[in-house]
């Protein structure tokens, strides 16, 4: 579902399935895949269309997941791919009710196996950070991996149509031998064969946030050498937000003015 006072938010519903003591969240992600494309027209770019396969089930996968943990978790997932070699990495905040994401193709350091690398991080605590290495281009079964092997716990991810997905994740006492028998015709006779407890509905929107002041910070170590070195006999630089990609001109004395201001404090 979307929400009917912004249509480009998604609604992520979550149910407490009870007597199995399983975690079920679902959305139909319709309008971000929407917003993701025409994000990529001002970008004036192309994805190769089995990479954008790959993200678009990352998002799907990665706002599931993100919708089952506490409100105030900062998330980030980035899949390392090796043959072919690519890089997909999203990002969401509950709180902000934003996703963003992003293929990366070039400048890539090959590792020996595919790598799934999960950062998370809240008001409280300084950044945890999980690796789990994976097979396969099949986001589901290996965000199913990455459960198994880090969360120590089990989850299921389904395609209950072609824009809307289903996470299950165990909780304490699950039945686990139920969840991990569970088919797609199973998930989509469950309203029926289970009984479902609503918990809480949360929206999310694709949505980047950047801007050339927030991405300033990023050179806030650079001597006036550096600065020489990066800008030669140029005045104005395009630079690329890490996050979405998009683009933006730097000029020196911006930069510098910020710098200075930097400094004055």
């Amino acid at each position: 579902m979307t929400d009917p006072n912004n249509p480009s938010r998604i609604e992520v519903r979550s149910y407490f399935v009870r007597e199995r003591n399983a975690l079920l969240t679902r959305a139909n992600f319709e309008p971000l895949y929407v917003d993701h494309y025409l994000h990529l027209m001002e970008l004036k770019q192309q994805i190769d269309p089995v990479l954008d396969a790959v993200l678009k089930d990352a998002y799907g996968a990665f706002v599931l997941c993100l919708a089952s943990r506490p409100l105030s978790e900062v998330s980030s997932w980035t899949l390392s791919f090796q043959d072919p070699l690519f890089n997909v990495f999203v990002t969401g905040d509950s709180r902000q009710e934003n996703v963003i994401g992003r293929v990366f193709t070039e400048n890539i350091k090959p590792r020996e196996n595919n790598l799934m690398i999960s950062q998370v991080r809240d008001a409280v605590t300084e950044v945890r950070q999980s690796m789990v290495e994976f097979e396969g281009m099949d986001v589901f079964r290996i965000v199913e991996t990455f459960f198994r092997q880090s969360e120590q716990r089990p989850a299921r991810l389904f395609r209950y149509a072609e824009e809307e997905f289903v996470c299950l994740t165990a909780q304490p006492d699950c039945d686990l031998d139920w969840l991990e028998a569970l088919d797609e015709d199973d998930i989509r006779a469950l309203d029926q064969d289970e009984a479902l407890s609503l918990l809480e509905t949360r929206h999310y929107r694709f949505h980047c946030g950047c801007s050339i002041e927030r991405l300033f910070p990023t050179f806030a170590s650079f001597s006036t050498d550096a600065l020489d070195d990066l800008y030669q006999e140029d005045e104005v630089l395009q630079i690329q937000c890490p996050r979405c990609g998009a683009r933006y001109a730097m000029s020196r004395e911006s930069l510098e003015a910020y710098l200075l201001s930097r400094e004055a404090k």
